[in-house]
C-alpha cells in the first residue's frame, strides 16, 4: 500500500531553532546506524522510518559508512525514501556524513578534499538524492591542514550538493577554529554532533559554549550510553541485547557494579517522575537549551513511542537536578 503520513504528526513534536540558522530541528532525531544496514529487514527499517516520520520527526541521520557493510543503510535507505517518501522530500532533514574509513587506499579515509568530496558524490548516489540536507565531517583528522577540510565542506555547499555544513566528535578548540574558518569562507557552520549522556559529559567543559557563542546548533548522539540508560540491563545482561553480542560499542565490561548502581538509582528517580528511565535520559540531554535535539536508534517502534513520550514529561525540578548530580559524581 502506498504509504499516508498521518496527518497529525507535527502536533506533538518540538521543534527547536538550530543555532542562528533559519533551520528547526525535532527535539527527537532518528539515527540509521545499527539497525539499517541488513538488506532482510529493509521492510523493517520502513516500519521504523514511517513510524517516526508519523510522529513528527522529520530528521533522519546517516552516514558514509553506516551498514553494515560500509554503505548500506544508505542503500537500503535510498530505496525506501524512493518508494515512500519521494514526495514528502521537501519535508525531510536528511543528513550524511564522511571522516571514518570507506575504502582502501590512502583516499578513503579521514578529511581530505579528494575524500570528503568523493564520499559525498558515493552518498548521494546511493540514496538517489541532489543533494543532502546537513552534511558533516565525521571527525577530525589530525594530519590534514583544517583550512582544507573546511574548503572542500565550502565547496560541496558551493555546488548545491549540501545545504548545511557540520561537525561531529571535535572538541572544543578544534571546533572553534573550524567554525571559524567556515565562517571567513561565507558557508556558517549549522550544528554539531558530540557524545553526550548523563555518562559522558565532555561537551560541558567548553564545547556547549563555544557552540552557544558562535551561534552553532548541538545533536547529542548516544544520549542513551548506547542503552545502559535504559531498563534492558537492570536485571543482568539479556542473550539478545547488544552486550551479548560483542559489539565494540557495548561490552560487558563496561556495565561495571559501580555503574549499574547508579543506573538503578537513577531509574528508582525517573519512576517517581512517572517515566522510563530511557526517557528521563533523553529529556536529561534536552534540559539544556544549548542542545538542539537527541539522535535516538531504534529496532522497535516502541522505543520510538518511548522518546516521543518523553516529551510530556521534559522539565526537572531544582531537587532532581541536584539528585541526579549527586549520582552521577559520587
Amino acid at each position: 500500500m502506498l504509504y499516508q503520513p498521518d496527518e497529525k504528526r507535527y502536533q506533538t513534536m518540538h521543534y527547536h531553532r538550530c543555532g542562528h540558522s533559519g533551520l528547526q530541528l525535532p527535539a527527537i532525531s532518528l539515527g540509521l546506524w545499527h539497525n539499517f544496514g541488513d538488506s532482510t529487514r529493509v521492510d523493517n527499517s520502513r516500519t521504523l522510518l514511517q513510524h517516526a516520520f508519523d510522529n513528527g520527526i522529520t530528521h533522519f541521520d546517516l552516514a558514509n559508512n553506516y551498514g553494515p557493510p560500509p554503505g548500506a543503510a544508505e542503500t537500503n535507505f535510498g530505496r525506501i525514501l524512493r518508494e515512500d517518501f519521494h514526495a514528502l522530500r521537501d519535508e525531510l532533514i536528511i543528513s550524511s556524513k564522511a571522516g571514518y574509513t570507506m575504502w582502501d587506499g590512502p583516499y578513503g579515509d579521514w578529511g581530505s578534499r579528494k575524500y570528503l568530496v568523493a564520499s559525498l558524490n558515493q552518498s548521494l548516489k546511493r540514496m538517489g538524492l541532489d543533494y543532502v540536507d546537513i552534511f558533516y565531517h565525521h571527525r577530525p583528522d589530525p594530519q590534514t591542514p583544517l583550512e582544507e577540510t573546511m574548503t572542500a565542506l565550502d565547496h560541496l555547499v558551493r555546488q548545491g550538493k549540501a545545504l548545511y555544513i557540520g561537525l561531529s566528535n571535535y572538541p572544543a578548540e578544534r571546533a572553534d577554529e573550524a567554525i571559524s574558518i567556515l565562517r571567513q569562507l561565507g558557508t556558517p557552520c549549522l550544528i554539531h554532533q558530540p557524545k553526550y549522556s548523563m555518562f559522558e559529559r565532555a561537551p560541558e567543559n567548553g564545547l556547549l559554549d563555544v557552540l552557544s557563542n558562535e551561534g552553532v546548533g548541538c545533536i547529542a548522539f548516544s544520549p542513551l550510553a548506547g542503552g545502559i540508560l535504559t531498563d534492558r540491563y537492570l536485571q543482568g545482561i539479556p542473550q539478545d541485547s547488544r552486550a551479548a553480542s560483542g559489539s565494540k560499542f557495548l561490552t560487558d565490561t563496561q556495565l561495571t557494579p559501580e555503574k549499574m548502581d547508579k543506573v538503578r538509582q537513577l531509574n528508582a528517580l525517573a519512576q517517581q517522575r512517572g517515566q522510563k528511565l530511557s526517557q528521563m535520559a533523553l529529556a536529561w540531554v534536552l534540559r539544556d537549551n544549548r542542545v538542539t535535539s537527541v539522535l535516538i536508534g531504534a529496532s522497535k517502534t516502541s522505543q520510538i513511542d518511548d522518546a516521543v513520550g518523553m516529551l510530556q514529561n521534559r522539565e526537572f525540578s531544582q531537587a532532581e537536578r541536584e539528585r541526579i548530580d549527586a549520582i552521577l559524581c559520587c
